[in-house]
């Protein structure tokens, strides 16, 4: 089942647009190794639960994942074939709004090229550029 909220203030929000880098969530907290977003864009519950299951059947037991970012904002879409008008279609899955600098994925307990192996395989379920950071510059 995807990622999505329990409840929410507002069944439908507005689409707005992702502007300037990420101010918060932008360096490590919980692993050694990290995945930061370069580019902007949303990612939806689906593709969250997608790469933590990439992620989980590489590492196995061998280190702990953290999922940084969470989808709270829905996203409407009209029905196939219907006519223009009629307002606003309903809710139709919710997304992560991932401005530039965000960590989305960590882990720790981990050696240096099962990170780098873990992510990658990770990074191609994205849709967005993302590159890997460490905790302490230089460990392997």
């Amino acid at each position: 089942m995807a990622l999505m909220p329990r409840r929410t203030k507002h069944r439908k929000s507005q689409r707005g647009r992702i502007k300037g880098n990420a101010a918060r969530g932008n360096t490590l907290a919980f692993g050694d190794w990290g995945l930061q977003a370069l580019d902007p864009g949303s990612v939806t519950g689906k593709t969250i639960e997608a790469c933590r299951i990439a992620a989980m059947q590489y590492i196995r037991g061998e280190g702990k994942l953290y999922i940084r970012i969470f989808p709270h904002k829905p996203v409407t879409a009209r029905p196939l074939e219907t006519r223009m008008g009629k307002g606003k279609g309903e809710p139709d899955r919710y997304v992560a709004v991932v401005k530039p600098g965000t960590v989305l994925f960590e882990i720790s307990g981990a050696s240096h090229e099962a990170a780098r192996q873990c992510f990658a395989r990770v990074a191609h379920k994205l849709p967005m550029r993302v590159r890997l950071l460490t905790r302490r510059p230089g460990s392997s």
